[in-house]
């Protein structure tokens, strides 16, 4: 049976859906959905062999010297070393080393003419940056994140024979460095390009002029976050771009110019105790050189790979309604199937994640998988509670009225099989009523009238529960019991009969000692019908019974009514379900039941078969 939901039930699954989607909504997960999405999403990819990365390694330190001591002619060489012939000029020739400030006039005055002679180098520059009111035009303050306090550029002579780019990788609040400054804004208004939009512009300039055609040749640019940033689908691990050329090898000659010819050569630190390094989104423990970065972000740029996060307005709304839904799902829902909605939607949901990246999305991770298993286990543990309280009260309820086995196939079939509001049911229904029971009482004490009367109701109770019925009431020293409720029984109005002559063959021992201790005996008058009848806690809310009321009824309490001490008065409709299973005799018309018509047959139950 599906479950009802109520004004209170909608709007507390509203409450806790709001709930839920306000603390995605806190950043609480963002850390730990970072580090998740980049596990999903961050892998190595094959890589254009158009991009090379050329260290200031171990090697060139064992051999120039340490990287203090070295001088800007050791980069004027290298320039000089990778142009050295006409048909072997890299394109692009990105150097990943502030030169800021004057150092010795020959050295710089040297490596100027280099980089400004061949037309294809560019040198770095770099800002350091802070979150700050700004005065603008109109003299009025505004915030600004990201405002830049210092500018280093390469010295002037240096800067008029190259371009620029800066280097800056400015890392998530977690340490991972997982976004790109396209453009760095300086105080003055100018904008800068990162050494890596600045190499791919001048990879594009040269393969235009190469005869490239056009649409492989035009840059586009990503998608923008409010800080200028864009998030970097990294393509190579750490140390895969980079290791298998020095600059000492340029300085010494020690390789093939033809291999550079055409490509984009990166020259930047390499080596440890150079201090440039980041934790990146595609490996969270080995770092990667800042050379290797501006590289992925090159390769990222040409191909044109960007990935744009969804905004977070529009997940929240969307998480909102997944929760709300999923909990009208899972109200109630058997352990089963809640379990295998809860892993169907959460792995959905990462591959969901996994096609949007793959086709330039981000969407968040974590938000709905843990938010779908807080629901779970809250559904489960409120399940579990629910479920506790209704076979408590099934329990309470049945354990006085029926065997503890019926208690049990109550709790199994499950408390929303009951309808206990009431419903019409055909059951068989017995009345029992104690014959002699008042002139024996006027003649014992109290307290030996409650002894025989609970003598006898004992045996009552023991005879129905043992046939499968429902003791309904006890009134003075009458009961009465009906079969078929609350759950159907195959063999009711059998299982009725049975009990009627257990009663009456249990009440001859009792009747045998009664008379032996008190020289008085009592006995049973019984009446068994059915026929539908409504059945279901009849009362007021401030005390219910379980009970069976109508026309059925009525007529098992009139055949009981006029039944002698000893005997069982059944109906043609009892004795038409059992023909053939048990011995009756009937009594045709004869007795008058109170609100019946002429022709009410009623017979004697003589024994069962």
């Amino acid at each position: 049976m599906k479950p009802q939901f109520t004004g209170k039930h909608l709007l507390t699954i509203m409450l806790i859906s709001a709930l839920l989607t306000a603390l995605a909504s806190m950043g609480i997960l963002n850390r730990a959905d970072g580090l998740a999405c980049d596990l999903l999403n961050q892998h190595p990819i094959s890589t254009d062999d158009h991009i090379i990365v050329i260290g200031i390694d171990q090697k060139a330190l064992e051999t120039l010297g340490p990287y203090s001591q070295w001088n800007r002619e050791i980069f004027a060489r290298a320039i000089e070393a990778l142009n050295q012939s006409e048909e072997c000029r890299p394109a692009v020739i990105a150097l990943d080393v502030l030169f800021a400030g004057e150092t010795q006039k020959e050295a710089d005055r040297h490596l100027a003419d280099a980089a400004g002679k061949y037309g294809n180098v560019i040198t770095a520059c770099a800002m350091e940056f802070q979150d700050s009111f700004v005065q603008d035009e109109q003299k009025e303050f505004h915030w600004q994140r990201f405002f830049a306090t210092s500018f280093d550029e390469p010295y002037q002579e240096l800067k008029q024979a190259t371009r620029q780019g800066h280097i800056n990788a400015m890392m998530d609040t977690d340490g991972i460095l997982r976004r790109h400054m396209l453009y760095a804004k300086l105080s003055d208004g100018r904008e800068i390009p990162s050494l890596s939009l600045a190499a791919a512009w001048m990879y594009q300039e040269y393969s235009a002029l190469s005869g490239a055609p056009e649409d492989e040749t035009e840059i586009k640019l990503p998608r923008l976050d409010a800080g200028g940033f864009w998030y970097l689908p990294y393509c190579a691990l750490p140390g895969n771009f980079g290791g298998a050329f020095s600059v000492a090898d340029l300085i010494s000659g020690d390789f093939s110019p033809e291999y550079f010819a055409g490509k984009i050569v990166l020259i930047g630190p390499y080596a440890p105790g150079l201090q440039d390094s980041y934790l990146t989104a595609i490996d969270h423990a080995v770092p990667m050189y800042g050379v290797e970065y501006q590289a992925n972000a090159i390769h990222a740029l040409l191909r044109g790979d960007f990935k744009t996060r969804i905004a977070d307005g529009l997940q929240l709304a969307g998480i909102f309604l997944l929760f709300f839904l999923s909990l009208l799902f899972l109200w109630k829902r058997p352990v089963k199937s809640a379990t295998l909605y809860w892993a169907a939607v959460c792995a959905g949901w990462v591959f969901i994640c996994r096609l949007a990246y793959e086709h330039g999305f981000i969407l968040r991770l974590l938000w709905i998988p843990v938010g779908l298993t807080i629901l779970y286990a809250l559904t489960l543990a409120a399940n579990y509670i629910q479920a506790a309280l209704e076979r408590q009260q099934v329990t309470s309820t049945f354990k006085r009225y029926v065997a503890p086995e019926i208690v049990n196939e109550i709790l199994k079939e499950g408390t929303d099989n009951l309808e206990l509001g009431g419903k019409l049911t055909r059951i068989a229904v017995l009345f029992v009523d104690i014959r002699g029971f008042t002139p024996m009482s006027e003649m014992l004490t109290p307290g030996q009238v409650v002894e025989i009367l609970n003598r006898y109701l004992t045996l009552i109770s023991r005879c129905i529960l043992k046939n499968g019925g429902t003791l309904d009431k006890f009134v003075g020293d009458a009961a009465m019991a009906f079969w078929g409720a609350p759950l159907p029984q195959d063999d009711y109005v059998m299982n009725a009969v049975r009990a009627a002559m257990d009663m009456v063959e249990g009440s001859k021992a009792l009747s045998k000692e009664l008379m032996e201790r008190y020289g008085r005996t009592v006995s049973f008058g019984i009446g068994v019908h059915v026929g539908e009848a409504v059945v279901g806690n009849i009362g007021s809310p401030q005390r219910m019974d379980y009970t069976a009321i109508g026309d059925t009824v009525n007529t098992a309490a009139r055949l009981e009514a006029n039944a002698p001490k000893e005997t069982v008065y059944i109906s043609r409709a009892v004795a038409d379900a059992l023909e053939g299973r048990i011995q009756v005799t009937s009594l045709g018309s004869t007795i008058k039941l109170k609100g019946k018509q002429e022709g009410f047959e009623v017979l004697v139950l003589d024994g069962v078969m």
